[in-house]
């Protein structure tokens, strides 16, 4: 099973096809990928290769002021666009000292996200359960934590286990020097205090997955209290990212 798909800029992109979703049912493969930053595609292999997944749809989920400084996907024939920033309160990852418990930081990060951004990411869960965003690929900067939240949410409405959820996002960690690599070169005149930068160990998400069940009961719970999903954007999710 390879799920990380190879390119020279790009270094966490994925797939999440092959997970188990219940009652013998499997994610599809091909039809929903998680990335980095897309602005990184200009090498022509690079191209050539993101070209040929038949990418329709990308959803970028940064600031707007984040695509001026440092990109976004090029033009395509056909590509839907949707920036879509679900955070709304930023801090700076690469200033942050080490003083502190960064799974615990991180986790509290991820349900600021997910309750100031609730507008954000109901769009963003109604745009990869249209039928007509066909292949999808959404991301962030590096594809870990406001990727990441999309991801749990995605897997989990459409019954991926918890546990596999928070594999997935470990995934990460195979890009963190990588991750680090490009964060020097964007600001070579910035020293890198965060010892938790790119870091992607399975604890922030167990502990923001935890602190959603204590508030809403569960990751549905907060999806329908929350963002106001119910039945028909499940099933539609389901339709579009799972085979029997």
């Amino acid at each position: 099973m390879i799920r990380h798909v190879a390119f020279q800029r790009l270094h966490n992109f994925r797939d999440l096809g092959g997970y188990p979703a219940g009652d013998g049912a499997t994610t599809k493969w091909g039809v929903l990928y998680r990335s980095d930053n897309l602005g990184k595609l200009r090498e022509p292999a690079d191209l050539e290769r993101f070209a040929g997944l038949g990418v329709h749809t990308v959803i970028d989920l940064r600031y707007p002021w984040e695509i001026a400084k440092a990109g976004r996907v090029p033009d395509a024939p056909g590509l839907r666009y949707f920036n879509l920033s679900i955070e709304h309160q930023p801090y700076d990852q690469g200033s942050l000292g080490a003083d502190f418990d960064p799974w615990r930081f991180l986790a509290d990060r991820y349900m600021e996200v997910a309750q100031d951004g609730v507008k954000e990411i109901r769009e963003v869960l109604e745009v990869i359960a249209d039928e007509e965003s066909q292949t999808t690929v959404f991301h962030c900067a590096s594809g870990k934590d406001r990727t990441g939240i999309i991801a749990m949410l995605a897997l989990s409405l459409v019954g991926v286990p918890e546990e596999t959820v928070l594999d997935d996002f470990s995934l990460t960690e195979l890009a963190t020097q990588r991750l680090i690599a490009d964060w020097k070169a964007f600001y070579p005149d910035r020293e890198l205090n965060w010892p938790a930068y790119a870091r992607a160990p399975k604890e922030p998400m167990e502990l923001f997955i935890a602190d959603l069940k204590d508030q809403y009961g569960s990751v549905r719970g907060y999806v329908e209290q929350e963002l106001g999903g119910d039945d028909e954007l499940v099933a539609a999710l389901r339709a579009r990212l799972v085979v029997s």
